[in-house]
């Protein structure tokens, strides 16, 4: 693939340029801000950015508002977002219109660098990839919304897993309980949440992501 990184440490955006090089990827920029990077994308038109939250000038935002953009000009360019905190306005903006091709990871899995690479790869190819604790904070503002209220413990722990990208095989696998059961719960859910008639991947990650910005 052809990767653009938006990363302002000096260190570790050299070192994720040598560990993509070193996987085969192409990466023709790699950049230090917001606005370099979506300078880039117009330049390279690259399969996927990888972008950090926190960049220059205000180390705030500007990651987030930039792949914000480069998702509004160019739908086609997927974005992993590196994160060490979870911001929830942006994170939330960028994941309820369209999942497919979007991920969000804390930094801390950039040092697990089989998740990184797995995250890359299926977010690369217009799947979704978020970190489990991006999950939790993001569902801890939507307690309050009544379709996800009238989901059982079971199904929650079910939609949980669904949007960290995972299949009902390993869903199945990580709860001890069986494939069919797992399915049972995702229909129920759907059916839960006005989804049961939507098509394609991105229904699955919707089934938690949809109500975040109510």
């Amino acid at each position: 693939m052809r990767v653009i990184l938006a990363e302002d440490s000096t260190l570790l955006r050299e070192g994720l340029v040598r560990l993509l090089a070193d996987e085969g990827h192409e990466v023709p920029a790699a950049v230090s801000d917001g606005e370099a990077l979506v300078a880039a994308v117009a330049e390279h038109g690259p399969d996927i950015v990888v972008v950090d939250v926190r960049m220059p000038p205000t180390h705030t935002d500007e990651g987030l508002r930039a792949a914000l953009e480069i998702r509004r000009r160019w739908p086609g360019v997927k974005v992993l977002v590196l994160s060490q905190y979870v911001e929830k306005r942006y994170a939330t903006e960028l994941m309820s219109a369209d999942v497919e091709g979007v991920g969000y990871l804390l930094k801390d899995r950039v040092g697990q660098v089989g998740d990184f690479l797995d995250a890359l790869e299926r977010v690369g190819a217009g799947g979704a990839a978020f970190d489990p604790e991006v999950v939790r904070q993001l569902l801890a503002r939507t307690t309050q919304v009544d379709p996800l209220s009238r989901l059982t413990v079971r199904e929650r722990e079910v939609l949980e897993r669904m949007a960290q990208g995972m299949t009902n095989a390993s869903i199945a696998q990580q709860l001890h309980v069986s494939q069919s059961a797992v399915e049972k719960h995702v229909n129920s859910l759907f059916d839960k949440l006005g989804l049961s008639h939507a098509s394609g991947y991105s229904r699955r990650v919707l089934a938690v992501l949809h109500f975040l910005k109510s």
